[in-house]
Parts: C-alpha cells; structure tokens; sequence
C-alpha cells in the first residue's frame, strides 16, 4: 500500500476541513457535567457516506475460520444475553486543531468525546456459537460504510486480536442511552472497545471474519499510526492516552 502522507496543513482551516466540521459535530463541554453525555452531544466522526440500512432486511455475517458459520438478523441478536456499559469515547484527533502544522483532516479542538451507555451483546457470546477454529489470530469488522481515501476504495474496517475480542467487555451494540442505534452512530449494529480510541468501534457492521493472519487493510494497517515523520511506518493508535478536559467556568468567570 502507499505509504505516502497526506500533506500537512498550517494556519488557516481549509474547505476540506471546515466541510468535515460541519458534517461531523462534537460534545458541548458543558455537557461533561453529566455522568452520560445525551445522544444528540455524543461526539461522532464518520469516514464516508452514512449508509443507508434497512433494519427488517439487515443481517450480520460471521464467517471464516468456524466450524459454524452465523447469519443473524437483529432480532435474533437480541436472544442472546443483554450486556450493558457505560465507555467514554474520544477520537485518536481529538485536540488536531491546536498542532501548529495538522493533517487536514477533520479539524477537533477538545470536542471529540462523549460517554454513552450501550446496550447489546457480548462478541465473546457470538465468536463462542460459532466454533472457532485453532488457527484463529484475529477478528476482522467491517462496516457497511465505504468511501475512497488517499486514492483506496475500501469498507471501513478493523481488526483485533483474538484475545482481545474475547473480552466480556468487548459489545455489539444495538443501543444507545436507552434507544436504537442513531443513524450516524451505526444503526443497526457496531462494534464498542472499551478503553480504546473510538477508531476501534467499527459502526453499521455486516461481517465478521475470523483469520489467521494480520490484517492488511487500508484503516488498520496503513492509518492511525503514531509518527515521527513521514517516512517513519509508525506504531498502530490502540488504547486511549491520557488527557484533561475542563467545562467551561460559566457566566461571569
């Protein structure tokens, strides 16, 4: 894959990225006052086009390296035992607007995050139905979500390893808060890390694949990677680092 960077930016905002601000908001810090963040503050980023899912004719594919391969519907997802959590999400780019040279991409300032309570099943409950085979290193999730960037026509997806997707805090949500997934949250069904940067929790997910490989797509392979410069392969954004927010003081501080 080209290993090239998209050039970096200084100064002013570009169209590009004032485009992706509006198209993608974030939390009000106010709303850091509350324990859960209301779903209409919950920071999002979406890559690509939102796509469009009809949630009577959607079904979510386990397939490769089972002994069983699954073909669920969301309906038959909510037979299995429900889980809940409280996580609190943050984009790898959040604070990007405040580097004094940026990659144009969408510009945060501290915006990017939210916690919210999903609802739905455990993926150690699936991956167990489903037989693995001995071989198995790693879970692939891809989403329904499929765009170009830097030139590659791909799904959104992401791996992890099998001992991390094994986890019982590892969900699918079909919840939010209480209510169906919103549409730009990932209706019907995604992924949710607990822990991890928010590009771990792949939204509107289709399939499920089991390998025994690394996986080589475009999101986990070749994006989100810490650098030191262009040229350095990097090390892949996992788990999220440390950080400080503060609601702002308020009238007349």
């Amino acid at each position: 894959m080209d290993q090239e960077q998209r050039p970096h930016k200084s100064g002013d905002f570009s169209v590009e990225e004032v485009t992706l601000a509006n198209r993608n908001p974030g939390i009000a810090l106010e709303m850091l006052a509350r324990d859960i963040t209301p779903d209409g503050m919950h920071y999002q980023l979406n890559h690509f086009d939102i796509p469009l899912i009809e949630g009577e004719t959607w079904k979510l594919e386990i397939t490769g390296l089972v002994e069983k391969p699954l073909s669920l519907n969301l309906k038959e997802l909510k037979q299995f035992h429900r889980h809940e959590l409280n996580v609190t999400m943050e984009c790898a780019g959040n604070g990007r607007a405040h580097f004094p040279k940026r990659k144009q991409s969408m510009p945060w300032f501290s915006e990017a995050v939210g916690t919210a309570k999903w609802s739905g099943v455990r993926l150690k409950d699936l991956l167990t139905k489903t037989e693995l085979k001995p071989s198995v290193s790693e879970v692939v999730f891809t989403g329904a979500d499929r765009g170009l960037d830097h030139g590659i026509d791909h799904h959104y997806a992401r791996s992890l390893k099998l001992e991390q997707a094994l986890h019982p805090d590892m969900l699918l949500a079909y919840e939010m808060n209480g209510q169906p997934l919103p549409f730009q949250h990932g209706f019907p069904l995604r992924l949710i890390v607990p822990g991890w940067f928010g590009v771990a929790s792949v939204k509107w997910l289709k399939n499920l694949e089991l390998i025994d490989h690394a996986f080589e797509g475009y999101q986990q392979a070749v994006n989100y990677h810490y650098r030191k410069n262009p040229q350095d392969p990097g090390i892949p954004v996992d788990s999220i680092k440390i950080k400080s927010l503060m609601i702002p003081p308020g009238i007349p501080d």
